[in-house]
């Protein structure tokens, strides 16, 4: 048996869009629906515990009765209007993909492994952050991406795993997941697969007990990654396909 597969989260995980990109152009979507509240750093980092940007801002406006009290039609119109300032971001270039990721986006092709995306934000986030950081053919190195509403239950539910390995034709016993929170961790080993985790600064401290490795980025040459949990815990390392061969392996033998 061999590694045939990885699947990639998107927020967070190919780029740490969260602080900089959703939270600001949700605060701007609030702004311009004449809402009287904003997202700081603190809060934002609070409501990811809550998957999808929806879902995101009714679970806030539940906590804060004090607030005007949006229908779900008005939210739905928020969160377009918040995707159209995301693009615009993403299109002018502002976010860089973390560091490692398109050295083993690029590698993984060269070893003829099949490339999927498993998030929860909406396809036209997942297209403008590929097409700005990757080049306009950038979609088309996935095989399958699973975005946004194209699944009932979000992460932490599995279902948007399931789907993608639905569309892959492949079992979990053949596919890695490369996530970056608890809830996706949770998702990705819902759906039966080994994850890898590269934490960000909202995702510091969540558990992530169940992952086979816990790295704080997926490294380059000349800064690799610190691996923080796991086998090997306190090692440096580059991530690359002969890397993750040997800890799928070792999973797979143990």
């Amino acid at each position: 048996m061999s590694l045939r597969a990885l699947i990639f989260d998107v927020d967070g995980t190919l780029a740490d869009t969260e602080r900089d990109a959703h939270r600001v152009a949700f605060n701007q979507a609030f702004a311009e629906a004449g809402l009287p509240f904003s997202w700081d750093v603190p809060t934002y980092g609070y409501y990811l515990r809550v998957t999808g940007g929806k879902e995101r801002l009714r679970a806030f406006l539940n906590e804060h009765p004090e607030l005007p009290q949006l229908s779900d039609a008005d939210i739905a119109s928020i969160h377009r209007q918040k995707t159209g300032y995301y693009v615009e971001m993403m299109n002018a270039g502002l976010l860089p993909l973390r560091p490692g990721v398109e050295r083993l986006l690029n590698a993984a092709r060269d070893h003829g492994l099949l490339l999927a995306i498993a998030t929860t934000t909406t396809p036209a986030n997942v297209e403008s952050l590929l097409k700005s950081t990757l080049g306009a053919e950038a979609p088309q190195r996935f095989h399958t991406i699973g975005a946004g509403d194209i699944v009932s239950h979000k992460k932490p539910a599995a279902d948007i795993y399931t789907y993608v390995l639905g569309q892959l034709g492949l079992p979990a016993a053949d596919c890695l997941a490369i996530e970056d929170s608890a809830n996706g961790l949770q998702s990705a080993r819902g759906a039966g697969l080994a994850t890898i985790i590269t934490q960000t600064e909202y995702t510091k401290g969540q558990d992530f007990s169940a992952a086979l490795r816990v790295l704080d980025h997926l490294g380059e040459t000349a800064s690799p990654a610190h691996v923080l949990q796991g086998q090997a815990a306190g090692e440096q390392v580059v991530v690359d396909i002969p890397t993750l061969q040997e800890w799928w392996a070792d999973l797979r033998q143990g």
